[in-house]
């Protein structure tokens, strides 16, 4: 007689028949409520800026009778934001240019090379993320003190370098580390050396994750605030959101609502253009880095 076992099958699993798009209703809620919320805010902020004081007051939502781009003219010259704009453009430009130059090398070498210590010398990049940054605040200070480049715009880019280059790093990795090996082999047998495996090969391919790292950067950099604060003193040196904030104090005892409205339409400008003409490339290479 056999011994044999019988045992009951397994329940069948229950089918939710409820429609996939009908679960992802709450999160298509929360994205279009930000979104509505995110252009609510940038249309009223537009519409002031081309109004009068007493429209501002009256009628926050309703289209100017009249539109006043003086204002503009106002926050760019009396407010010198023209003068912060520059700042800005030097600081932030040399500054991401920088990063990308140092980080770019470093991480194909972190995702493709094989060396002692390379899980050490990313681990450490890593922790370098960690690390808040008002933490630094007084080491950045004394640091620059002692090199006399405290209220400085030079020592001002090279805080911004230091502190973006880690995660720069680490989010490059992830690209650099997603790119089939094939290529690079084939480049190798061709004759390449290493320069030119990266140059002619590998950087082409990986250009998303560096348009992707050049936009968080650009973004982080042009509206960076406390670092700011702490290391830059004479008006003179202000960069755009230094500038944004003394504008808005000046005005605050003028009334000129309209012209502080101006300014912060003449910061948020250049980022918004910045995403939109990148923002499918960034896309691009954020899946990209994704996929491993």
């Amino acid at each position: 007689m056999s011994d044999t076992v019988y045992q009951s099958p397994p329940p069948a699993r229950r089918i939710s028949r409820v429609p996939g798009w009908v679960r992802r209703l709450p999160a298509y809620f929360l994205v279009w409520m930000w979104t509505a919320f995110t252009l609510a805010a940038i249309a009223y902020v537009l519409l002031s800026a081309v109004k009068s004081k007493r429209e501002v007051l009256r009628s926050g939502w309703n289209l100017p009778q009249e539109f006043i781009w003086s204002n503009f003219a106002t926050a760019w010259n009396v407010g010198r934001l023209g003068d912060y704009f520059l700042n800005s453009v030097m600081v932030v430009g040399g500054s991401v240019f920088a990063i990308l130059l140092v980080s770019t090398p470093a991480a194909y070498v972190l995702a493709r090379a094989k060396f002692p210590g390379r899980e050490a010398v990313t681990n450490l990049f890593v922790l370098g993320m960690g690390i808040p940054i008002p933490m630094l605040f007084i080491p950045i200070f004394g640091i620059l003190s002692y090199l006399r480049m405290t209220d400085s715009l030079t020592g001002l880019s090279l805080v911004f370098i230091a502190i973006s280059i880690p995660v720069t790093i680490y989010l490059l990795t992830g690209f650099f580390a997603s790119l089939p090996s094939e290529l690079e082999s084939a480049a190798v047998l061709e004759g390449c050396n290493d320069f030119q495996v990266f140059w002619h090969v590998m950087l082409p391919m990986a250009m998303p994750g560096v348009l992707t790292a050049l936009i968080l950067n650009l973004i982080w950099l042009w509206n960076e605030y406390q670092l700011s604060l702490v290391i830059l003193n004479s008006p003179d040196n202000r960069t755009l959101p230094l500038g944004l904030y003394s504008l808005q104090n000046a005005m605050q005892y003028t009334g000129d609502w309209p012209g502080m409205f101006a300014g912060v339409t003449i910061v948020i400008i250049p980022t918004i253009i910045a995403y939109a003409l990148l923002s499918e490339k960034m896309i691009a290479g954020m899946t990209m880095g994704a996929v491993k």
